[in-house]
């Protein structure tokens, strides 16, 4: 059933048209061809609901973290065969998560550190700004 226009399924998935488009530009979402003039809805491509589904996935991996191209890879993945390759993705992704929570964590350790020397220095120049000299 294809019954929403690129504005449409836009709204649906929570983006912008231009998002979309993007997705087309990156082979993540297909584009649907033009009907042939002259009919009902002229020849406005329209999306269906397997659209909006491809359109929702992307979107959560996204928000899992995985960039377009591992998402590329994802969504060609068969879903009953290729589940060692979805694991190793999914594990790399860890990886590379748990490698920017320890980055975020040293840096926050590190602003308290100047925080607490801020507030409890006497007076002259702050260490936060100072650090960053």
């Amino acid at each position: 059933m294809s019954s929403m226009t690129i504005a449409g399924l836009a709204r649906a998935g929570g983006v912008g048209v231009e998002t979309v488009r993007y997705y087309q530009r990156r082979s993540l979402l297909e584009t649907p061809a033009r009907p042939p003039a002259g009919g009902l809805g002229g020849a406005v491509r329209r999306y269906g609901s397997e659209d909006l589904r491809r359109l929702r996935f992307i979107r959560k991996a996204q928000a899992a973290g995985f960039t377009l191209d591992q998402i590329a890879e994802l969504a060609a993945l068969d879903a009953g065969h290729d589940r060692a390759r979805a694991r190793h993705l999914a594990t790399e992704r860890i990886a590379a998560l748990d490698a920017k929570i320890a980055e975020l964590q040293a840096a926050r350790s590190a602003l308290q550190k100047l925080a607490r020397a801020c507030a409890a220095g006497p007076e002259g120049r702050c260490p936060i700004i100072t650090a960053f000299d």
